[in-house]
């Protein structure tokens, strides 16, 4: 289990108990207090915003993991959001944009390292309509935005995995 996520954990969240120890592949028990931890994916969004000329919005990451390369706005939901509140905060404190309507797609298994720490977590794809895709600024996680053609996107210039497999699924599956 040394690779496993679990692995991080060596002490009961709950009582503080060393006697911390697997309980099955998914989960962790307390020897000492009973409390059994499952280690579940943190939920994440993904937003493809495309304009009226079929350009699509991406960012430059301006941080770690993946600093400088291509990515699309999007981040982790926050406690007591849906996934459609999450990619709608993200992308206006990524962006400044107003999202109007959300439109689920798919979604797909990640792992985000996050100072020095793999998070799993569970990237969920939205096709984001916006009040006016003319008036954005780059903001918070992304040092620029710019649009570029549906026909030029290069899923492989994207510094993410879950980014590049999800471009490919979005680019793939197009009317």
């Amino acid at each position: 289990m040394a690779d496993h996520p679990l692995s991080q954990f060596k002490y009961c969240p709950k009582c503080g108990s060393p006697r911390f120890g697997i309980h099955n592949e998914k989960s962790k028990q307390c020897a000492d207090c009973g409390f059994v931890y499952y280690f579940n994916p943190s939920s994440a969004t993904v937003a493809f915003i495309v304009n009226s000329r079929d350009e699509l919005l991406v960012c430059r990451r301006a941080k770690e993991p993946a600093k400088g390369t291509l990515d699309l706005p999007g981040g982790f939901v926050d406690l007591y959001e849906t996934g459609e509140e999450g990619v709608a905060r993200e992308v206006r404190e990524e962006t400044g944009l107003h999202v109007v309507r959300t439109h689920y797609l798919f979604s797909l298994p990640n792992l985000y390292v996050y100072s020095g720490f793999t998070v799993h977590t569970l990237d969920m794809f939205f096709r984001c309509e916006v009040e006016d895709t003319l008036h954005y600024t780059a903001m918070d996680d992304a040092a620029d935005l710019f649009f570029v053609p549906l026909k030029d996107i290069r899923p492989e210039e994207f510094g993410l995995g879950s980014i590049r497999r999800g471009l490919q699924i979005f680019l793939e599956n197009r009317p």
